[in-house]
């Protein structure tokens, strides 16, 4: 545990003397090293992100990399896989020859996500009783970040889901739907108890859109309302893990891990559940040119006086296979940008090669 003195000593030696503040007051300013902040807080996300801790989404270096230099959107190209075509048989005739295949390629397209946010010191400082006044700080920026990183994980499965339902176009090489099994024709539309709902068939025919590979999905992310029907049919189970100092349940479906979201779409009695596999997206993170300031307006509170603390973050959020093609202004595609069908192109041939599905079932 730093003490308050040495978090001022620690202060005085980053800031220099242009900022002084009146002593016995413990300030933002005074607690907030932005050189060892910006980390803190990239950790703390990290830890409460529960799409990168269930593995689902994987930190990715070439990722942080990109975002370290210059461009809105990084080209990566690959190789794909090679055609499963019938091999030839042998022969003694040497006037049959054979025909050689050529391997194709594909390009991923990942897009920078620039954000910022801001907060008035009042609000941190009320919650800073009996810790360390820059761990709880860095907790509640760490935990409000982890949150928006998963509002704008949210909106690029839309747009991701939205793309595979319409047909292939520009080069797109998905099958119009195949990611996705439902429910709605099911009982000539209506609700049906055990039908349409959400349960053990329905679930193992939308991991089955993965044919052989369905065991790679490993992560389910729902809706609140079928995650009730499941607890009120005895479907879910709960692991302990540790948070920290805390431990907390996981629930889990048939031995994967469950995120409840009430940010998954539904229309009417229609509910999305989403499954992924074990690094079905790739997140990097980056630095902007400055992550944190700290910042006083004396003038405001009609004199007051008031403190307010920036933190800014770089992510990309890129689910594998796919690239982005949609709008990029300055500082990137807002969440209303990612959830479009128009701003993603499959480019992975093979369905399997993305860990990704889709169940819509009818609650009610």
């Amino acid at each position: 545990m730093r003490t308050r003195a040495s978090i001022l000593a620690s202060t005085v030696l980053s800031a220099g003397p242009a900022r002084a503040f009146a002593t016995g007051v413990t300030r933002i300013a005074d607690v907030v090293v932005p050189a060892r902040f910006t980390p803190y807080v990239q950790q703390r996300t990290q830890e409460k992100s529960r799409l990168i801790q269930s593995g689902a989404a994987v930190v990715d270096a070439t990722l942080s990399a990109n975002l370290s230099g210059a461009g809105l959107t990084f080209n990566e190209p690959s190789f794909k896989d090679l055609d499963n075509d019938a091999e030839n048989v042998s022969s003694d005739d040497p006037t049959v020859q054979s025909a050689p295949k050529k391997i194709g390629t594909a390009t991923e397209i990942q897009v920078r996500l620039s954000r910022n946010q801001s907060w008035s010191s009042m609000d941190l400082v009320d919650a800073l009783a009996g810790v360390d006044p820059m761990d709880a700080i860095a907790n509640l920026v760490g935990g409000y970040w982890a949150r928006r990183m998963q509002a704008a994980f949210v909106a690029t499965m839309k747009g991701v889901f939205a793309d595979n339902d319409a047909a292939p176009t520009g080069g797109d090489t998905h099958t119009a739907g195949d990611m996705t099994r439902t429910t709605a024709a099911l009982n000539a539309g209506a609700y049906q108890q055990g039908v349409t709902d959400f349960g053990g068939k329905n679930f193992i025919q939308a991991t089955l859109t993965m044919g052989d590979s369905m065991g790679d999905l490993t992560l389910i992310m729902m809706h609140s309302i079928p995650y009730a029907t499941a607890l009120a049919n005895n479907l879910i189970t709960f692991k302990t893990q540790s948070d920290n100092t805390n431990s907390i349940e996981i629930p889990t479906y048939l031995g994967r891990e469950v995120i409840v979201d009430d940010g998954v779409p539904f229309s009417g009695g229609l509910f999305e559940t989403w499954f992924f596999g074990r690094g079905a997206l790739r997140i990097g993170q980056g630095s902007p040119k400055v992550p944190t300031e700290v910042d006083r307006k004396p003038e405001n509170g009609n004199g007051g006086g008031q403190e307010l603390l920036y933190n800014r973050t770089e992510w990309t959020i890129h689910p594998v296979g796919h690239a982005y093609i949609g709008t990029t202004p300055n500082g990137g595609p807002a969440n209303a940008d990612l959830q479009a069908a128009a701003s993603w192109r499959r480019v992975f041939p093979e369905r399997k090669q993305i860990k990704i599905a889709r169940l819509i079932t009818r609650e009610f």
